[in-house]
């Protein structure tokens, strides 16, 4: 059999198929040879000459559509905002960016999988984390942040926002949850990076309202 010579192109084709796959049907209810059956043409040795598993798949699906419109990036050149305006608006636009929080929803139930869940983390802690720790370093530099750990704080605030809030993760009623961001509110305030003001809290709530209509 020939090599495949253009293997991004085949595991680009296999992102929009899934993805597409995932938002009608939903991701549990779609199979690989479901995935397979809509690539047109291409077999399933194809598929898992390049993915593992459906797991795989939706890991790089929420990497591709995160990167694709990354909002660190979008941030960086807007010279008019101060390092923590910059963090506030990575958070909007975050909540805004649909296909990416769409798939975000759909990972939820696979959280409660040990190996998904540290995959996950760990993608956070190498790949986010250290995009947040420079806006940190920047609003340090400009007086808008008042703290002498932004590496540890940048960590903290991943794991807090990425997981503490997940209720798969750590079971909560919605006012459970609301107390959560309440407190993560009150800390963040008090370690001098009081990214939480009324804006953002509003986005944080409509997420969280679309996370249980969901």
């Amino acid at each position: 059999m020939p090599r495949n010579k253009y293997p991004e192109e085949t595991i680009q084709k296999i992102l929009d198929v899934s993805l597409k796959l995932f938002l009608e049907k939903g991701y549990e209810q779609t199979t690989i040879l479901d995935i397979v059956d809509n690539l047109g043409g291409l077999t399933r040795g194809a598929f898992y000459h390049h993915f593992k598993s459906k797991e795989e798949v939706l890991n790089a699906l929420g990497d591709k559509l995160f990167f694709d419109s990354n909002p660190f990036e979008k941030v960086k050149s807007e010279i008019e905002l101060n390092g923590l305006q910059k963090i506030k608006k990575v958070i909007m636009l975050q909540q805004d960016n649909k296909g990416y929080m769409d798939i975000s929803i759909a990972s939820i139930p696979l959280l409660k999988n040990p190996r998904f869940l540290a995959e996950l983390v760990e993608s956070n802690q190498k790949l986010v984390a250290p995009l947040l720790k420079e806006l940190i370093e920047e609003g340090v530099k400009d007086g808008s942040i008042k703290t002498a750990y932004p590496k540890p704080l940048s960590e903290l605030f991943m794991l807090v926002t990425n997981f503490w809030y997940i209720p798969s993760i750590f079971p909560c009623t919605r006012q459970e949850l609301l107390e959560k961001v309440m407190f993560t509110k009150e800390i963040f305030d008090k370690v001098g990076i009081p990214v939480f003001d009324d804006k953002v809290m509003k986005y944080i709530i409509n997420t969280i309202d679309k996370l249980e209509s969901d």
